[in-house]
């Protein structure tokens, strides 16, 4: 009987329905749909806003829209009327492996002016004031503890403005409002400089750089942690010799850290050979990692770029570069460690993997 039992029963497993390998794949679909999360922040203009967060590690896919409005399927023109009652928001899928809501919060707050609800920086009215909308009372307390910490930080002369609403539908904007940053370059840095925003997020992530250099970078310190050449770089601004620096003809994948903070700076993705003798990228890692300043040494007008989190001097960034941005960071090796891509899970950097194709 015992035999029979389990002959029978081998016989009912058989005859199951087999998942075909097309089910499986969609299986797998549903699955990574699934595991992602969505944020959605209003800041102004959402060229700029989307922008910034288009390859923040972690980030799957941004895109730009309206929320809080009181029509349907509004367009452009209802919501910039300021009649509609939406706001200019990006909604954010996001993997909550790689990152999460107060991440994601700390780096919008540096895009914007979170004092400011009138408008945002050059575009005026309701539809461009700064907000954040939460889905649950746990990002709504998030929220309120961000707002609460700036407010404490010293960062701003005026208090947070920025409303914290309730997450209502998403209507995606026109085709060629997303990513508007690729389809158009030119006008979308013009726009970004003359609006103010730039200059104006320049000068908070300077300020945020001086203080983490108080607070955690003496100077006996550095003397201690770098060579002459990494300290000559990075707290003198001094300019490593061409082509006899470690990486300018570097060409393993992974990712280039500030040799101060060991913050992630700039990925072997975005580098390429620009015949200069130094490392040359085409962009950061993300929009927090540096910030740029004027410098008007050799009788020449440049930008500066120096680390967010160190305020180490790094290098320069010129406008002739590859398309579609045309930016090239011209970067010293001597500020820069260099993490392989298999050895990012070992330093905590597994976030910064969705960089890589």
């Amino acid at each position: 009987m015992n035999t029979f039992k389990f002959f029978l029963f081998f016989l009912i497993i058989l005859s199951y329905p087999k998942i075909s390998s097309a089910e499986e794949q969609k299986y797998e679909v549903k699955k990574m749909t699934e595991k992602y999360k969505t944020a959605a922040f209003a800041g102004g203009c959402f060229w700029c806003i989307e922008h910034a967060f288009h390859n923040l590690p972690g980030v799957n896919e941004v895109v730009s829209g309206y929320m809080g409005g009181t029509i349907e399927n509004p367009t452009y023109e209802e919501v910039s009327s300021g009649k509609s009652g939406h706001l200019e928001t990006v909604l954010i899928k996001y993997d909550p492996e790689l990152t999460d809501y107060e991440k994601l919060m700390d780096f919008f707050f540096i895009q914007i002016d979170p004092t400011d609800n009138g408008g945002s920086f050059a575009d005026r009215g309701p539809q461009y004031r700064p907000a954040v909308f939460y889905k649950t009372m746990d990002e709504k307390k998030a929220a309120e503890k961000k707002i609460n910490d700036l407010n404490m930080s010293g960062l701003y002369d005026k208090p947070v403005a920025a409303e914290l609403i309730p997450y209502t539908k998403f209507y995606p904007a026109e085709d060629y409002h997303q990513e508007y940053h690729l389809k158009n370059p030119l006008r979308y840095k013009l726009y970004k400089k003359n609006s103010g925003r730039e200059n104006y997020t320049n000068a908070i992530k300077e300020k945020i750089a001086v203080k983490q250099k108080k607070q955690f970078y003496s100077k006996e310190k550095l003397k201690e942690k770098l060579t002459q050449i990494q300290y000559d770089v990075t707290q003198n601004e001094a300019t490593e010799p061409p082509f006899n620096n470690e990486y300018y003809n570097h060409k393993e994948k992974g990712i280039y850290v500030d040799v101060v903070s060991e913050e992630p700076l700039f990925s072997s993705e975005d580098k390429f050979d620009s015949g200069s003798g130094w490392p040359s990228f085409t962009k950061p890692v993300s929009f927090d990692a540096v910030y740029e300043k004027k410098d008007s040494k050799l009788f020449m007008q440049r930008t500066e770029v120096r680390s967010t989190s160190s305020d180490s001097h790094l290098g320069h960034v010129f406008n002739d570069g590859p398309k579609p941005l045309g930016l090239r960071y011209c970067i010293n090796s001597a500020s820069l460690k260099f993490i392989p891509f298999d050895k990012l899970d070992e330093n905590n950097l597994s976030r910064y993997k969705n960089l890589f194709n």
